[in-house]
């Protein structure tokens, strides 16, 4: 118990990490806070291919994000799909990697001290099959120290049971409240773009005790070989990312920050300096890049400088600045649930 309340003591206490260097004068600051976490820049290493660090260090300056979120972990190993498991398409990709991860145990062993040397605030993502399996990690995870945060995934469309927690505003708030029990550490919920409300499973999980909410995972969809007449992934469905997916996302984001005061992670299409600024504008207060590093290694830097030179041509001091500021036309039309126009832990 001892060993439980000083690792929840460390966590409630923000670390300030050297930010990318912005390569401007009079450079503005780009530290943002998010429930509770002192990241030193809004740019995020989302799931996805930097996997958990380790695999991909000769590649990805992993020091270039301000923060890393981990694939899914889960409690057991899961092998994955068999591939190909991902294709580009139009404008993005589809994947169906099948959340193959090493399993809790060899994630704590091999990947979080790597992870943890990085000197970056490390959200680690959570999936099971069963509230059980959710709760058991975030109770473990609790206990490590350099996890600054967890995120629970209640939205992954290519796994057979990766929607069902996330569809549902009852199931939602059932999941989101065990691990809330199990854990005092900052607690985000990655939400799908596959739901007709978004704000009534995001109102769920803050009504649960979430602390965040990450927006959006990818959209479901299929990839066909005309030739072979058969899908272009070996599991058939999977989730799309990259810009196609862009003008979704910022919805969602912008119609959950109208009515929940929860911070938000965005997420879904972020390429350049200004997709990171248009998140902010929707509300985001920090944004998270995955496929855009398949198009480009070093993503993450140019949106850190691009977001310095944006700043400095707006005369804006602090990103923070930005976020929510969007002038939108009008009357809020995105629905609005039972509950009011605004709810949700601040």
């Amino acid at each position: 118990m001892g060993s439980r309340k000083a690792a929840r003591n460390s966590a409630a206490t923000p670390t300030r990490v050297q930010a990318p260097s912005c390569d401007v004068l009079a450079a503005p600051s780009l530290e943002v806070t998010v429930a509770g976490i002192v990241f030193p820049t809004p740019v995020l290493a989302g799931p996805g291919p930097v996997e958990f660090g380790r695999q991909v260090q000769a590649v990805y300056d992993l020091r270039a994000f301000g923060g890393i979120i981990t694939k899914s972990v889960s409690l057991e190993a899961r092998p994955g799909y068999p591939g190909p498991t991902i294709v580009e398409t139009t404008a993005g990709w589809l994947n169906a990697v099948g959340l193959k991860n090493p399993g809790l145990a060899a994630f704590l062993a091999r990947d979080l001290p790597f992870l943890r040397a990085l000197g970056r605030p490390v959200v680690v993502s959570i999936v099971g099959h069963a509230v059980e399996e959710f709760a058991e990690m975030a109770a473990v995870l609790d206990d490590e120290a350099g996890v600054a945060a967890l995120e629970v995934n209640v939205s992954c469309p290519n796994v057979a049971d990766g929607l069902w927690f996330g569809t549902d505003p009852a199931r939602t708030f059932a999941l989101v409240a065990a691990v809330r029990r199990a854990t005092r550490r900052p607690l985000f919920v990655k939400l799908g773009p596959n739901v007709t409300d978004i704000v009534s499973i995001a109102r769920a999980a803050a009504d649960a005790g979430a602390d965040g909410l990450s927006l959006v995972n990818t959209l479901q969809g299929l990839a066909v070989d005309a030739r072979t007449r058969r899908p272009r992934l070996a599991a058939g469905l999977g989730g799309l990312s990259g810009p196609a997916i862009k003008p979704v996302a910022l919805r969602m984001v912008w119609e959950v920050a109208q009515h929940l005061r929860l911070p938000i992670i965005g997420m879904g299409g972020v390429q350049t300096a200004e997709d990171a600024v248009e998140f902010l504008l929707c509300g985001a207060r920090a944004v998270a890049v995955a496929s855009g590093l398949l198009a480009n290694p070093r993503v993450a830097e140019e949106i850190t400088r691009g977001l310095c030179q944006f700043l400095v041509e707006q005369g804006v001091a602090r990103v923070t600045d930005l976020v929510g500021q969007l002038e939108f036309p009008g009357a809020v039309t995105g629905p609005v649930p039972a509950g009011g126009a605004r709810a949700g832990r601040g």
